[in-house]
């Protein structure tokens, strides 16, 4: 269950990590002319469900034995 819980945690973090920059990268590219390719609502729905995900799984995984 801890393994499981680690994972999860883990994929979570990333979860809240990586879509804003990613946006935050590809708006720069972009610039002025267009834009991004992934959209704002997409990295709120992405990060909504890692921080879900995370106070889900933190608990088995940081649980003291």
């Amino acid at each position: 269950m801890k393994m499981a819980a680690t994972s999860v945690g883990l994929l979570a973090l990333a979860g809240t990590i990586v879509p804003p920059a990613v946006f935050m990268l590809q708006s720069i590219a972009a610039g002025q002319a267009g834009s991004p390719a992934l959209p704002l609502d997409t990295v709120k729905t992405i990060m909504l469900v890692s921080t879900v995900a995370w106070f889900v799984a933190a608990p088995f995984w940081m649980k003291v034995e």
